[in-house]
């Protein structure tokens, strides 16, 4: 808890990592409003599954540009405008009138989300190299936070507005405004810069980014695949009645993810990097098991153990890449983030084809069979010592 409480006594990594905090919020709300978007234009689970596939590829699409952008605007300035950016992105998709524009929409908030995530991660890597400090499990932790309280008050805040744009543009014009406040305290941060020779990039410096991003790639499948098909889940598998309780599975997803990434510092100083990430998948892989269940109780547990097994296995290979040597914190989360993000662009897409042409619950049985996937790359790469 020592990271927990370095953030809250120093303002300049609260602002920092509110970052984390505001990017969630605002999807939290988001997927509560994915079954009425579904409803409003009559779309099936695939089609549902290649929206979300637009979001992946907007993220994908302008990954290699981060870099850039970070060394012309500087990394703090580019933090905070995209975050801006995202918010106002947000407002359209439940506004749009048919599937095409939903898809465009989406690409949009894409393009946005993978820049702010980038630009986030990459400004606390700095942080943490130029303090001394430990704070980027911590940090998505926060990210974890911003998930619940989106996701929670959207649920509370629901009944209350007659469309979802009113809600969506009560949540943006927060986070813009919150952000505008707190900017000041990271807004003239800029990247490091290495010399000519450390930016000659060999396959010996980033052969072990690639292992890195591969574990990414498959936990990010499944971290993205709660986010947006858990709602759906509840509501088509589990059968609940009540659609504003449909959110349940990821606000308890979203808690245990805040818990364990509040306290993941911590425990990867005692044991290292290898058993934590071990530890996570095999929790992980038993909260899919409670999930298939499909009874409420169980399956909202089985989400908790997925979120508390999954919380610290992302800041850790982050935290790897922003500090490979001989690479730019940006360039190494850029690697990392990229093929990590290939989960979202593949998992949705997958998940609903498979529901489509089966289940959705056949859908989560693959994430189960993807995480076990996770652990045996985790054990075949990390024990054999190709990631340090």
């Amino acid at each position: 808890m020592n990271s927990l409480k370095l953030i809250l006594t120093n303002i300049k990594y609260f602002s920092a990592v509110w970052v984390f905090s505001s990017l969630n919020f605002i999807v939290g709300t988001w997927v509560l409003y994915i079954p009425y978007v579904k409803s409003k234009l009559t779309l099936d689970d695939s089609q549902i599954g290649f929206a979300l596939f637009c979001v992946a590829a907007g993220i994908l699409t302008f990954l290699p540009l981060v870099p850039y952008l970070s060394k012309k605007i500087r990394l703090g300035r580019l933090t905070f405008f995209a975050i801006v950016l995202f918010a106002l992105a947000f407002i359209f998709p439940v506004l749009m009138p048919n599937y095409v524009f939903l898809c465009v929409s989406l690409f949009i908030v894409g393009v946005f989300s993978g820049i702010t995530d980038i630009a986030m991660n990459a400004l606390v890597s700095e942080i943490e190299k130029k303090d001394k400090v430990n704070i980027m499990s911590a940090a998505h932790g926060f990210f974890s936070l911003g998930g619940v309280l989106g996701a929670t008050l959207g649920s509370i805040l629901m009944p209350i507005f007659n469309l979802p744009v009113y809600h969506m543009l009560t949540i943006s014009v927060f986070i813009i405004l919150i952000n505008l406040v707190l900017t000041k305290y990271y807004f003239s941060i800029s990247e490091e810069q290495h010399s000519k020779e450390t930016n000659t990039y060999s396959l010996k410096k980033i052969r072990p980014l690639i292992a890195i991003a591969f574990i990414a790639f498959v936990i990010m499948s499944s971290e993205g695949a709660i986010e947006h098909w858990s709602s759906l889940y509840l509501l088509e598998v589990v059968k609940i009645t009540k659609q504003n309780l449909a959110g349940l599975g990821f606000i308890v997803f979203s808690v245990m993810m805040t818990i364990g990434r509040f306290f993941g510092d911590g425990i990867s100083a005692k044991i290292g990097s290898i058993k934590i990430i071990l530890l996570g998948c095999v929790l992980a892989s038993i909260g899919y098991l409670c999930i298939l269940v499909s009874q409420l109780i169980i399956t909202v547990l089985g989400f908790a153990i997925v979120g508390l097994g999954l919380s610290v296995i992302i800041p850790e290979l982050f935290r790897m890449a922003g500090k490979a040597k001989g690479v730019k914190a940006s360039v190494g989360i850029s690697i990392v983030s990229g093929i990590g993000f290939s989960g979202f662009l593949l998992g949705p897409v997958v998940l609903g084809y498979i529901s489509n042409t089966y289940n959705l619950k056949i859908s989560f049985l693959a994430l189960l069979v993807l995480t076990g996937f996770a652990l045996l790359i985790a054990i075949l790469k990390l024990r054999r010592g190709d990631i340090t």
